[in-house]
């Protein structure tokens, strides 16, 4: 299952953004993988600041316990002060419904 989905850094923070994701901790890796997600990749527009995620993921029910692990939290702790973020210092984030794949 492929998802796709849109999330907003604040200005000027798109360097700080790419170098934490860069030094991604290990236990964040293994989080992703153990829940089920692959081949993730995240995308930025320059001019809107929109960040646009692509994740291949095994089971949409997998997946989101992994928000739950004491690792992610961490993470959305850690990134909140560079993006746009809910209460709890989750990501705002928007799913985006796919119309077009080809193998």
């Amino acid at each position: 299952m492929i998802k796709g989905f849109k999330m907003k850094l604040y200005e000027g923070q798109e360097k700080e953004y790419e170098y934490r994701h860069n030094q991604l901790w290990p236990e964040m890796k293994d989080m992703i993988h153990e829940y089920g997600g692959k081949n993730y990749t995240i995308f930025l527009d320059k001019e809107t600041l929109t960040l646009f995620g692509y994740i291949e993921i095994e089971d949409e029910e997998k997946w989101k316990k992994g928000a739950d692990t004491a690792i992610n939290r961490k993470w959305w702790d850690y990134m909140a002060d560079i993006m746009e973020t809910n209460p709890d210092n989750s990501p705002v984030a928007v799913d985006l419904d796919m119309v077009f794949h080809l193998d």
